[in-house]
């Protein structure tokens, strides 16, 4: 885990340095594809994604040494052919577990979050999944581990597989020639998250285009055919761990609702999007019937509201570099604590971010927690020894956090309150 946290150490500031410029091309180019809340939505779920995945929690059914152990016909001598080969198999995986994730109602479940943005640019790279608690992605390496591919080498070859899929999320890079057929690129994978009809569930592939091209599932990016981000069934909020969880929850009503035990049981492992047709029709929801005529999810948001937002997911992000950086240190369980702080007041500003009250009294709850726990230890996790007034801006924040969120949810209201009078006054 140590390793993992490392890697994101250096990945995450990486990232960010990226995203900006984007943003700047943007601004130059005035061609903005970033919006404020959308972006830090995007970020947060990124932020929560590493926190699950460095903490390692998830069920694995099938760990991929077991199958390297009991499945290895072939043994490659160590060389660069065998991180090659590594490399092409954990690209097959990707292709089949992706495939598995647009095609059945479960699955679709772990993979919601990365397609919720309807925005398309850097960030939305980063939304993804922390509701894939059940580990399956090892049977997808069954061919690596056939071939002898080492355990090692897989997990070195993983993290930079991953971190590879982040630079083609953008508009702002057209067709690539020749590339087109090497490698997955920007224009490919707009299609990928587009729900035009024409481009709906297509280019599957995370760095090759070949498993596209094989299995039926390529689409080219049309010229008269300009794609529209998002999901069918839109998520409606910022908050990233309610959206991780959305899909899941209507299986779970949609089967409980179900008359027939038959449809109970198959719903989980129909094709995305299926519901019982007695449940459809007596609970429906809202699903886009028309890509390109529908309104985006927005919430109004001053200058002020913006400047608090960004405020909270920046020192969320602090705290987040802190944890990856003394991992070791702060060790079992204080991991688990630290974590469940983290998703607590992600949780909780972007829940106001979206005018949930609840989502306040998170925030004052997380402030709360935050300070006790530095009055309590007298130290934040180990930071004093570090930088001495390193916990006093941890405490500072803590304090503010507790202070502000009802003021800054107040201060919003108002503000929607006398738009809403202003657009009445229009006739609006």
């Amino acid at each position: 885990m140590q390793t993992y946290a490392n890697a994101l150490l250096v990945a995450i500031p990486f990232f960010m340095v990226l995203i900006i410029v984007e943003t700047l091309y943007g601004v130059f180019t005035k061609r903005q594809t970033f919006n404020n809340l959308d972006t830090i939505s995007s970020l947060s779920s990124g932020v929560t994604n590493v926190v699950k995945d460095s903490l390692g929690l998830a069920v694995v059914i099938i760990s991929y040494p077991f199958l390297v152990q009991y499945l290895s016909l072939f043994q490659i001598e160590t060389t660069w052919l065998l991180y090659v080969v590594g490399f092409i198999a954990i690209d097959f995986a990707g292709y089949w577990s992706h495939r598995l994730n647009h095609s059945v109602n479960l699955f679709w479940n772990n993979h919601v979050i990365h397609h919720s943005s309807e925005e398309f640019n850097l960030a939305c790279a980063l939304r993804q999944s922390v509701s894939n608690i059940i580990g399956i992605y090892s049977l997808f390496l069954i061919p690596a581990a056939v071939l002898g591919v080492p355990p090692e080498v897989i997990n070195i070859i993983a993290p930079v597989h991953l971190f590879l899929q982040f630079w083609y999320h953008t508009r702002h890079i057209p067709k690539m020639g020749l590339l087109e057929y090497v490698i997955i690129t920007p224009s490919q994978h707009r299609v990928h998250h587009a729900i035009n009809p024409e481009y709906l569930d297509k280019n599957l592939g995370q760095i090759f285009p070949w498993w596209d091209r094989m299995f039926g599932t390529f689409q080219e990016e049309l010229d008269d055919v300009e794609p529209v981000y998002g999901i069918t069934r839109p998520a409606q909020t910022w908050n990233p761990i309610r959206i991780n969880f959305q899909h899941l929850g209507l299986l779970i009503k949609d089967a409980w609702r179900a008359q027939s035990l038959k449809d109970k049981l198959r719903i989980w492992f129909m094709p995305t999007g299926w519901r019982p047709a007695d449940v459809a029709k007596k609970y429906p929801v809202h699903k886009i019937d028309d890509v390109y005529n529908f309104k985006k999810y927005q919430t109004r948001a001053s200058s002020l509201f913006v400047a608090w937002s960004w405020f909270q997911f920046v020192m969320i992000t602090v705290l987040l570099l802190y944890m990856l950086y003394a991992f070791t240190d702060i060790g079992f369980p204080g991991l688990f604590y630290y974590g469940a702080l983290l998703f607590a007041s992600i949780y909780g500003f972007t829940s106001v971010m979206d005018r949930l009250q609840s989502g306040v009294w998170i925030e004052v709850l997380v402030g709360i927690g935050g300070l006790s726990t530095i009055l309590y230890t007298g130290d934040w996790f180990g930071l004093s020894q570090l930088l001495p007034f390193g916990v006093f801006i941890i405490g500072t924040f803590f304090a503010l956090t507790a202070l502000t969120a009802p003021l800054i949810d107040r201060h919003q209201r108002a503000r929607d309150k006398e738009s809403e009078v202003g657009l009445t006054a229009q006739g609006i």
